[in-house]
């Protein structure tokens, strides 16, 4: 199983706070450091935090970009809703140049309409979130695999693009790897079948992964792709202790029980975080994100490096 730590800036965390992080999951030797893309922090995900408010996804990615130097970066996800896909298309193509070829874009319809008010974004409905999506995959991708020389043109409902020079391309080719995710039963895996190298099935059962797994791959088969090409993933919050009483004492400070998060996370000692993962191996999960709302507690990335990440 490939380890990735996910993080959540926008509960309260400075660039400092997001580097330290960053240069210990390399350190640690995780393959990936990956953030969210929101404008403000939500109760729902509380956990202790030295700050409030939220750090801009592809800045501070960017700043990652020089600030590291081996581990791969990304979000999970960009909300189709908050950028222009040309300008995206331009910023991704520039971190994945500063990073020397370590950029993925994962990227959603968008779904906290608190956060779009905010900020003055509008917030359509479901449908055609859907629609928006879809046209930034194809403009985005469309932008990075035209050749060089020749220029890109896309006319949708929602977006029009004409004659672009397709500039800058980035550095992997044919193109930055894409990753959407969702549980949605017909569109989600149709987009995915189109635009997606990867497909991230987030905070779910291990039952229902299964069952939108089997979508995917179905909807993969569908459009002609090789089953091999699409790599299938989970992400799920974490919460570990090297015994009860430091279990407990992280789960207090994501705001949690320790019985909730056993239930409905990747918690508890070692041993059962392993055998939870295994859980998701067996399903078809080749990767996994372990999301760490706390980004303070480096002691608990430690101990996942140690106990954990040797063993999966």
């Amino acid at each position: 199983m490939d380890l990735r730590i996910f993080t959540e800036p926008q509960q309260g965390a400075t660039y400092d706070h997001i580097v330290t992080m960053a240069q210990a999951t390399e350190r640690l030797g995780f393959s990936a450091f990956f953030r969210s893309d929101h404008l403000q922090g939500f109760s729902r995900m509380a956990a202790a935090s030295p700050v409030e408010g939220s750090t801009d996804a592809w800045i501070t990615l960017a700043g990652l970009a020089r600030d590291t130097s081996t581990i791969r970066l990304g979000t999970l996800v960009s909300a189709a809703t908050f950028r222009s896909p040309g300008p995206l298309a331009i910023s991704v193509a520039t971190v994945d140049q500063m990073s020397g070829g370590r950029v993925e874009l994962g990227l959603g319809t968008g779904w906290n309409e608190a956060e779009h008010r905010s900020y003055a974004l509008p917030f359509p409905p479901l449908g055609e979130r859907f629609d928006i999506l879809e046209e930034q995959l194809e403009i985005i991708t469309g932008l990075w695999t035209t050749p060089p020389g020749e220029t890109f043109s896309f006319s949708g409902t929602h977006y029009t693009a004409t004659d672009s020079p397709a500039l800058p391309k980035p550095v992997q080719s044919p193109r930055v790897p894409i990753i959407v995710g969702g549980g949605g039963p017909k569109r989600t895996p149709a987009v995915a079948a189109r635009f997606a190298d990867e497909f991230n099935a987030g905070f779910r059962t291990t039952e229902f992964t299964a069952e939108q797994f089997g979508r995917v791959r179905a909807a993969v088969a569908a459009v002609g792709r090789p089953a091999e090409s699409m790599t299938y993933s989970v992400a799920h919050a974490v919460c570990i202790g090297a015994n009860e009483a430091e279990l407990a004492r992280r789960a207090e400070r994501m705001n949690r029980t320790v019985e909730d998060l056993r239930a409905n996370a990747i918690a508890g000692t070692p041993e059962e975080v392993v055998e939870r993962i295994a859980a998701f191996g067996a399903v078809g999960a080749t990767r996994l994100y372990l999301q760490l709302l706390d980004m303070t507690d480096l002691d608990q990335l430690e101990l996942i490096a140690a106990e954990v990440l040797p063993r999966v």
